[in-house]
């Protein structure tokens, strides 16, 4: 660029756009990191959830529709079947895996119980807090400690015992 051109551009004010500040106000709030951490949770959570379902109830759930390997229940709309759901697709086959929906919404109704008891207990624990500091009397201001000493120290010098 010629000196002519680097001077022209060098005065042009740029702007920050308004969605930018707006954006970074949102990034820097605390909610979005409680958010943050709450995902990180929630994904452990959903870990143990699918393996309680995948490792515990299917083999129950097996058990009792008569040695069914629930988490491999599925469908061949067209193409060949083969011993495995992962097989058949590999396969090409296209399936209906219904064990797998089954297994997707037993996880479901899991987190959902425990998210339903968790904001339960959470709610108890906050009513309760709420309850507490209600019935606790406030602290007295600074300005009322000092005119009740002020009090006091004249009703000392009057004769008269202070208050207790």
């Amino acid at each position: 660029m010629s000196d002519r051109a680097n001077k022209i551009t060098s005065h042009i004010p740029i702007r920050e756009p308004e969605w930018v500040k707006e954006f970074k106000a949102f990034i820097m709030r605390g909610n979005v990191i409680d958010l943050a951490v709450g995902v990180v949770i929630g994904a452990a959570f959903t870990a143990i959830v699918s393996s309680m379902v995948e490792d515990l109830f299917n083999p129950i759930i097996g058990i009792l529709m008569g040695g069914i390997d629930f988490s491999n229940l599925f469908i061949v709309i067209s193409g060949e079947r083969r011993p495995s759901l992962e097989a058949t697709r590999e396969g090409g086959a296209a399936v209906l895996a219904i064990g797998r929906f089954i297994n997707a919404i037993i996880k479901f109704v899991i987190v959902g119980f425990a998210v339903f008891w968790m904001v339960k207990i959470l709610s108890k624990l906050q009513a309760s807090q709420a309850v507490e500091k209600a019935k606790a009397p406030p602290a007295p201001t600074p300005t009322e400690t000092l005119l009740t000493e002020i009090r006091d120290e004249l009703k000392a010098q009057r004769g008269a015992a202070p208050p207790v």
